[in-house]
């Protein structure tokens, strides 16, 4: 379950207004769906998203596992945001407080800091795990090289390692193949997608030559960016042919993919509405055929950039499970 939706000030109003009311609701849908993991961050809504989540799961804290994250500016000042360890020990705390509880189960880092030395970060974050106020490490949105590297850094020094890898993955883009898919497989890390619905376009709702009558898209929200208009409503048709083949809806068939991709472990699902929620928590009693997943394999597929055309012209008589997540031949 994710909580971008949560409070709905600043830009985070144009993704959602859920008030403490409405998160309760669909805190208790997700429950009663079997779903134990809950993913905020301290800058939704500057902090007010953990705060309503702290105060829905007052009283059941350990009926589910909490994710958070860090990186992204708290405030004006040049120490406000970062990877530093005065960051890092700062927003620990804050989160906790907000959220009422003595410790998170992920800590995920938000994004890179191409300033903060490595060494800093890593073992910052190897001393809450020590501590007990985090007890298991993520990434989000690092580069191939980054989060490689990052990884390097722990095993040289002893420290906890990454065991989260939260990436955007979806039927829109799957730049994630090229290189995190695979690190994340040979490295031992469990793929937590963001955004599978691409902040919405792969609903159902926008469709060639048809105006959405609501949306992010149409707001100053523009994650994801859409790059090849005509692939993705070329994916949006297989979406919609293949979910009327299920009387599924196109949201149900778009995550039933990913939850059928290497790796992912787990998809982030949130909405404005009940029913959306409720929606894609259907998806998964959607069974989607090796057909099915052919289609939307090839439709969707990524232009093999450098070195990957490359490896698929001179090298596939040896590649590895772990290649065949970006090189994977139709079935």
């Amino acid at each position: 379950m994710g909580t971008m939706t949560f409070g709905g000030s600043d830009v985070f109003g144009n993704v959602g207004q859920t008030d403490l009311a409405g998160a309760r609701r669909q805190i208790d849908m997700c429950l009663g769906a079997g779903i134990n993991l809950v993913d905020t961050a301290n800058m939704y809504s500057r902090g007010a998203a953990e705060e309503i989540l702290g105060q829905v799961i007052a009283g059941r804290r350990d009926q589910v596992l909490i994710s958070s994250k860090v990186r992204m500016a708290m405030g004006d000042g040049p120490n406000d945001e970062g990877l530093s360890r005065h960051h890092i020990l700062d927003q620990i705390e804050a989160s906790l407080r907000r959220l009422n509880t003595d410790h998170l189960d992920i800590y995920h880092i938000h994004e890179w800091d191409g300033l903060t030395p490595l060494e800093e970060t890593m073992e910052t974050l190897d001393s809450l795990v020590r501590s007990g106020k985090v007890r298991y490490l993520g990434v989000s949105n690092y580069s191939g090289w980054q989060l490689m590297k990052a990884l390097g850094v722990a095993d040289a020094h002893g420290y906890e390692r990454f065991v989260s890898n939260q990436i955007y993955y979806s039927l829109e883009a799957r730049d994630a193949e090229y290189e995190l898919v695979p690190l994340s497989l040979d490295q031992g890390l469990g793929i937590m997608v963001w955004s599978p619905l691409a902040g919405g376009l792969l609903s159902g709702k926008y469709r060639r030559g048809q105006q959405a009558s609501d949306g992010r898209h149409l707001t100053e929200w523009s994650e994801p960016p859409v790059r090849d208009q005509d692939k993705l409503y070329d994916t949006i048709e297989t979406v919609v042919d293949i979910a009327s083949d299920h009387e599924a809806s196109p949201a149900q068939v778009s995550l039933a993919y990913l939850l059928a991709k290497p790796g992912v472990t787990s998809v982030i699902v949130g909405a404005r509405k009940d029913e959306q929620l409720a929606d894609n928590l259907g998806a998964v009693d959607v069974h989607l055929s090796s057909e099915d997943i052919d289609r939307l394999d090839q439709v969707s597929a990524p232009d093999l950039i450098y070195p990957h055309w490359h490896q698929a012209n001179l090298a596939s008589s040896r590649f590895s499970e772990v290649d065949l997540a970006l090189h994977r031949p139709a079935r």
